[in-house]
């Protein structure tokens, strides 16, 4: 084991926990693209820590502000924060490690049943009130009281300026936004901020020790509950009792499959400016369609 490697795990877990743990190994885990991840066995259990040098201080303790949030909705279990915080250089977060176990018989349902009650948890206005990221991308939070506002100018407009600004987005593209900006008043309905993940697909949607669902990586929101439905769809989609369980509890409006491909032109534009161009084609058929 690297000696130094091992300091910087037991330095940071003396911080956070506030006594000396002893690290006996340690295995390296799929973190992203973004962050480093390994599983710590020590002398007190498991820990999962996450670590990076790419000098953004705050997005850990970004993250770790999400998932309190979502963890004190306590609708769907989320992975305790043990602390988070800067040392030998690097920005890092501790997390409980999660002892993975096969899925409960009825997995996909209760998962539907707890994000609808999730989404219960309501805001006075759309965003939040600090700012947070969504993969390495700064996520502008900025309250608005109207949805179509907030979804315009917090989350697209900024998303296709970057994209522009960056050469990844056309400049006939990024005129189609600005017409489609003029339209989206009367084809989105009115919502409720409702407590959003921010950024759910399968990739953050993990099975628990009993067998239940558990959600990491937020990028948190208060939000149209139809965009984080929408999401879900974006890369091959939860199975079909997910949907059924969720609109059982909260039915969605009539024509959401419809508009589904509006909100996911987020998250499009989001991999457009982390990942480059390949993701264009799918912007391109919905702003064809729209």
């Amino acid at each position: 084991m690297h000696l130094e490697q091992i300091q910087f795990f037991e330095t940071i877990l003396f911080e956070s926990v506030g006594q000396e743990v002893h690290v006996s190994g340690y295995q390296f885990m799929g973190g992203g693209n973004i962050n480093n991840a390994v599983s710590l066995d020590t002398d007190q259990g498991y820990f999962f820590v996450k670590w990076n040098e790419s000098g953004q201080t705050d997005a850990f303790s970004c993250e770790a502000s999400g998932l309190e949030l979502l963890r004190r909705a306590n609708e769907i279990p989320i992975p305790e924060v043990i602390g988070f915080g800067q040392n030998y250089q690097k920005a890092y977060l501790i997390l409980e490690y999660i002892h993975s176990s096969r899925p409960q018989y009825n997995y996909w349902e209760r998962f539907g049943h707890s994000l609808a009650r999730l989404h219960t948890h309501t805001n006075h206005s759309f965003g939040l009130s600090h700012n947070n990221y969504i993969g390495s991308l700064q996520q502008i939070n900025t309250p608005a009281e109207k949805w179509v506002e907030f979804f315009v100018e917090k989350r697209l407009k900024i998303q296709a300026g970057l994209a522009l600004y960056n050469g990844e987005l056309p400049k006939a593209l990024f005129n189609k936004f600005e017409d489609l900006y003029k339209e989206l008043p009367h084809m989105l309905p009115a919502a409720v901020p409702s407590l959003l993940h921010g950024d759910l697909w399968s990739g953050n949607v993990m099975v628990g020790p009993t067998g239940e669902v558990m959600l990491i990586d937020p990028a948190v929101y208060y939000g149209n509950r139809e965009a984080e439905l929408a999401f879900t769809k974006l890369f091959g989609g939860f199975p079909d009792n997910f949907y059924g369980a969720y609109n059982e509890i909260s039915p969605l409006e009539p024509d959401f499959d419809e508009r589904a491909a509006i909100y996911n032109l987020y998250p499009l534009l989001v991999h457009v400016n982390l990942f480059g161009s390949g993701y264009l084609s799918g912007i391109e058929k919905v702003l064809k369609r729209f």
